[in-house]
């Protein structure tokens, strides 16, 4: 038996992808139509073309057997995490269940514009209001793997609230507990955010705070770590990177960070969103394997400005003068429009990440001339001359960040960081002048 899904964009059937139940690798192939649309949505990888795509040299713990493309829409160790309880609650082990099956639960409810057919999972025909502190509880249970979530013994709140976080809680991508929600700042009500949700409803990515077992690989987050992440997204703003809007959502003494979802425009419209992983076929579990020369690169591939290659080395310069040494290759995204223009997505996960006795984030995921440590400003400068900048702009753009970084403690203290998180972070920013 073969699984075969259909996947779509902006309501046209552009492919379908197939597993046979005794294989391991997908098989993409495009709809004949799209195929002569011009319209390239994996143009580094999968140039539209009538051949039958597959890619067995890809790491399985990475791509799951499936096209970039189409990886990227799968959901990550805390979406996983969900799906396997709603599949116990089917009566079934997570190991029957199959990436592109996977991909039919996300359905039309994953990050970017991609959706897949025949849609499974709990379905909702319209938004519905969600209480923040029921998922919180519930997420913690679901990562500690204390309970296996058997809510047929007739607890009408414990089971509304299971089929909400499974609404808002898989499609987010990521490995900390997050939701896509639909949120209201006049009357602060937060709804399902996979739906249109009405007039006053503007749509955010949330992440809870205070959730236990709550990590990406080595690295939990204590409760408030939303505040150290609003800080820094604050001082990277300040800094000149460009990033959504993002703010707090406060309840029960938890502060949970939140970010306006930028693949979706004003009105709900959705725009095709791919990582750097997916586009370039890079391995995310791969620490060091890969360049911010190599992203730098892309965005030329992509035929973006000199303005987009600026943005990103300013990113870079931040992320390690700031210690966010986990920059992998999927924290790093693209949108393209409906008429296949390319652009940079704005930053996200911006955050304090350092862990000198871990294996992931002791030093940077991504490499920059040749170095995950110790740099100096001839790297930097080297890095600028690779991707064409003019001479003298990695000396401007280093100190401009460097002077915002300068004043973390200020940052902290406006959002109220607590004063030990505060000091350890101070103690191991990259402030001093690169020599």
């Amino acid at each position: 038996m073969t699984t075969v899904a259909e996947v779509r964009l902006w309501g046209r059937t552009i492919g379908a992808v197939s597993l046979a139940d005794d294989a391991d690798i997908a098989a993409f192939e495009y709809d004949p139509t799209f195929a002569g649309s011009g319209i390239e949505i994996s143009p580094l990888t999968m140039p539209l073309a009538g051949k039958v795509y597959t890619f067995p040299e890809l790491s399985r713990q990475t791509f799951h057997g499936l096209p970039g493309l189409l990886a990227d829409s799968l959901p990550d160790r805390f979406g996983n995490a969900l799906i396997n309880a709603w599949l116990a609650t089917q009566g079934r082990r997570p190991d029957s269940f199959n990436a592109v099956e996977r991909l039919c639960y996300m359905g039309m409810r994953g990050m970017g514009a991609l959706e897949y057919a025949p849609a499974t999972g709990p379905k909702a025909r319209q938004a519905t209001r969600i209480q923040i502190d029921k998922l919180v509880d519930l997420a913690s249970e679901i990562l500690t793997h204390r309970t296996n979530l058997n809510v047929s013994f007739g607890d009408k709140n414990r089971e509304q609230a299971l089929r909400d976080i499974l609404r808002v809680g898989t499609s987010a991508g990521g490995a900390r507990a997050k939701a896509v929600i639909a949120w209201n700042p006049s009357t602060n009500e937060v709804r399902t955010g996979q739906l249109p949700a009405g007039e006053g409803f503007e749509y955010w990515l949330l992440k809870f705070d205070g959730v236990s077992g709550n990590k990406d690989k080595e690295l939990e987050d204590p409760k408030g770590y939303g505040l150290i992440e609003y800080a820094y997204s604050k001082m990277a703003t300040d800094a000149g990177i460009t990033m959504s809007e993002c703010r707090l959502f406060e309840e029960n003494g938890r502060r949970h960070f939140m970010t306006r979802r930028f693949d979706r425009l004003a009105g709900g419209e959705k725009l095709h969103m791919q990582s750097l992983c997916a586009l370039a076929h890079y391995d995310y579990n791969m620490a060091g394997a890969y360049s911010y020369e190599q992203a730098l690169l892309v965005i030329r591939q992509l035929g973006l400005p000199m303005s987009a290659i600026e943005e990103m080395f300013r990113r870079m310069v931040f992320n390690i003068i700031g210690r966010n040494q986990d920059d992998h290759v999927k924290n790093i995204a693209f949108l393209m429009d409906k008429s296949g223009a390319w652009s940079l997505a704005p930053a996200f996960d911006i955050i304090y990440s350092f862990n000198p006795s871990g294996t992931w984030t002791a030093s940077h995921q991504m490499t920059m001339n040749g170095k995950r440590d110790n740099f100096i400003l001839e790297d930097f400068k080297v890095c600028a001359k690779t991707a064409s900048m003019k001479r003298g702009r990695a000396e401007v753009i280093v100190e401009e960040v460097r002077q915002k970084v300068l004043h973390w403690r200020d940052y902290a203290d406006e959002v109220g960081v607590p004063a030990t998180w505060r000091e350890q972070i101070q103690s191991t920013l990259r402030l001093a002048r690169f020599a």
